[in-house]
């Protein structure tokens, strides 16, 4: 009975191996690292373990890592898409654009490497020129302007895809704490970072990026362009 069952178990891990690769697998892949073990361990060596493959074999499907980097950014913006086409439609233009936006954050949730990847790109993905298109189509069926949509994605700024910049941007592992020889010459500053708190990790894309702060944002643009496009 065991000697039956092995050659078939060599087969089904032989197969799997030989996969063919491409494009699409290659991306996934990388994605599925960066989840893991963060943006820093994608490598094109590393990557290719992870496939099973010798590294110049990826370079018949992406031309280098910042190819790879540009693909992932495609992978997670489809991913988005794909979220926020299942949201039901409300007519309420900005009650339509908040919860796209919010649906948009749970996927950044899921890939808390990604926002720090999106902000770095000069290549503009299609899928996220796909997403802002149908955002602008949200506002303009709302009773905006070309023209106060203008203003309101340049007020929105990355809160329009999910997740927000950083007023300070302490480096993996540091904290924000104001050093202590400078405390005494910045009272107001130690006084707000001594009382905030923050107490889901689970809702943060950055150091003081959590949910509540986010909505917090987001609502007081939104309600600041409604207002603008009642007049």
């Amino acid at each position: 009975m065991v000697k039956d069952a092995l050659p078939c178990t060599i087969l089904w891990v032989t197969t799997d191996a030989r996969m063919p690769l491409s494009r699409e697998r290659v991306l996934r892949a990388a994605v599925g690292l960066a989840d893991e073990h963060g943006l820093r361990a994608l490598t094109m060596r590393r990557l290719a373990e992870e496939l099973g493959a010798e590294a110049m074999s990826l370079y018949y499907h992406v031309a280098k890592k910042e190819d790879v980097l540009d693909g992932i950014v495609d992978v997670v913006a489809a991913e988005i898409n794909e979220a926020v086409g299942r949201v039901e439609p409300s007519p309420d233009w900005k009650a339509a654009v908040r919860q796209r936006i919010l649906t948009a954050r749970r996927v950044f949730l899921r890939h808390t490497w990604a926002p720090s990847l999106f902000e770095t790109r000069s290549s503009t993905s299609t899928e996220v020129l796909r997403y802002y298109d149908t955002l602008v189509g949200l506002m303009r069926n709302g009773g905006f302007s070309y023209d106060l949509v203008h203003h309101a994605l340049h007020a929105l700024g990355s809160r329009a895809l999910g997740f927000s910049q950083e007023p300070f941007d302490p480096s993996a592992g540091e904290s924000a704490e104001v050093p202590v020889d400078l405390a005494w010459q910045l009272p107001n500053l130690v006084g707000m970072l001594s009382e905030i708190a923050h107490d889901d990790p689970g809702s943060t894309l950055g150091w003081c990026d959590d949910q509540a702060e986010f909505e917090f944002g987001l609502d007081l643009v939104l309600d600041g362009l409604d207002r603008l496009r009642d007049r």
